[in-house]
């Protein structure tokens, strides 16, 4: 069995509900069992012996990367709806989402201690830490993470990265949070726009639909409280913080392609590097300016905050490296289930109004989203199915109603008076 070697862009690497696009190269059936030819020819060599426990084997490793799917699917659920409901809950003692900001992204310096723990507990070579830090630091290329590779490839990242999670943030003190999480799922449409005409993409017409879906879901949402500022100002700020992590994942994918699991740990733990040396100043200035004021430190409800951090860090791993035990969509999936979560809780905690406006543009934005999850080979497949589908029913014809016709044309032949009869 070949080594698994998987590599996944950490584009949902924003404190933020942010969809990831991973993308796993090497061997990436390892795991999986031989083609269907290969078993057939298996079968055929060895009396078919090895062929049925293969399918046996594929049943049961799919069966478990579906279960461990479900597993990380309602924990992304769990984690974004969580810590959104808790940005909510902490602004009304806290009211400082920079800062909040600052203090979450600092928390992802944690990401590559995790992942070198779990390197010394699965991996059968072991590594010290500084020997795995330099395999890693090849991403930012030759020479490593010099100062040039710091401001050139990362610094850009985490300016984009505090820009959507401060919008988001900010965006969540303005609207409900059912809204927010809605109309951030229109990230994965900026992704696709930016991606065809920067990355040159292939062109999808399903995915074109589903970006103008997810533009009428804008709109509608934004009709649904009767364009008065305060929600005008908030849906702007979820846009612009999609709009952001949109940038972010493109400019990651045509900059620096795609990571390892290691690298893509420690170019996270890089940015909250970057966070303390150069952003760590604007929460001081927003202090002492009265922006973002607070009486005491006494006063600062920690609870919530390192609460919300915590669980942003747990969405944040779950994205990125989910993809190790399960399948990138039931991932996305994950995001989409949050959106009901946020509802219900939204509907028990404050004064939303689900009028009929609002709930098509959620149902338009949601549908956009799923969509969007379609794979790029989702119409071969698609006519594959419909071919097989056809094949299928002319197959499954009762064979008795073939006895049938055969019987009445026979007696059809005998009743039926010959030539030679008449010329007799």
């Amino acid at each position: 069995m070949k080594k698994h070697s998987a590599r996944v862009a950490p584009l949902s690497a924003c404190n933020s509900p942010v969809l990831t696009l991973t993308k796993v190269e090497g061997d990436e059936h390892s795991h999986d069992c031989t083609t269907p030819a290969e078993a057939q020819t298996q079968a055929g060599m060895e009396a078919g012996g090895r062929g049925s426990r293969c399918c046996q084997t594929c049943s049961v490793i799919q069966l478990k990367k579906i279960f461990w799917g479900v597993m990380v699917v309602l924990g992304v659920c769990s984690s974004w709806s969580g810590s959104t409901q808790l940005a909510k809950l902490t602004f009304k003692k806290f009211d400082a989402p920079f800062t909040l900001t600052w203090f979450a992204t600092n928390w992802n310096f944690l990401f590559f201690p995790l992942y070198y723990i779990g390197h010394v507990c699965k991996s059968a070579e072991k590594q010290s830490p500084q020997q795995r830090y330099g395999e890693c630091c090849r991403f930012f290329g030759d020479n490593g993470l010099t100062l040039k590779a710091f401001f050139t490839k990362a610094a850009p990242f985490g300016v984009l990265w505090t820009l959507t999670n401060y919008l988001y943030l900010h965006a969540i003190k303005k609207i409900n949070t059912t809204d927010v999480s809605v109309l951030f799922c229109c990230n994965k449409a900026f992704v696709f726009l930016l991606s065809w005409i920067v990355l040159r993409d292939r062109f999808m017409g399903v995915r074109i639909v589903a970006a103008i879906l997810a533009i009428a879901g804008i709109v509608m949402m934004t009709y649904a409280d009767g364009f008065h500022s305060h929600s005008v100002i908030g849906i702007a700020l979820v846009v612009g913080s999609a709009s952001m992590s949109a940038l972010y994942k493109v400019l990651f994918k045509l900059l620096l392609g795609s990571a390892k699991y290691g690298e893509a740990a420690l170019f996270l733990s890089v940015l909250a590097v970057f966070n303390i040396l150069f952003v760590t100043c604007i929460p001081v200035i927003l202090y002492f300016t009265k922006v973002e004021y607070w009486s005491s430190f006494d006063a600062i409800p920690w609870g919530s905050i390192c609460g919300f951090s915590v669980l942003l860090l747990t969405f944040n791993i779950l994205l990125n490296f989910g993809i190790a035990i399960t399948y990138p969509t039931l991932i996305s999936l994950g995001i989409v289930l949050s959106v009901p979560v946020n509802a219900i809780v939204d509907h028990y905690s404050s004064d939303i109004v689900f009028n009929s406006v609002r709930v098509i543009a959620i149902v338009i934005i949601g549908l956009g989203f799923l969509l969007l999850l379609l794979p790029e080979e989702w119409d071969e497949w698609l006519i594959k199915l419909l071919t097989r589908l056809k094949v299928r029913k002319k197959e499954e014809i009762p064979e008795g109603n073939g006895d049938i016709v055969s019987g009445l044309q026979n007696k059809s032949r005998r009743t039926r008076p010959s030539m030679s009869s008449f010329t007799h």
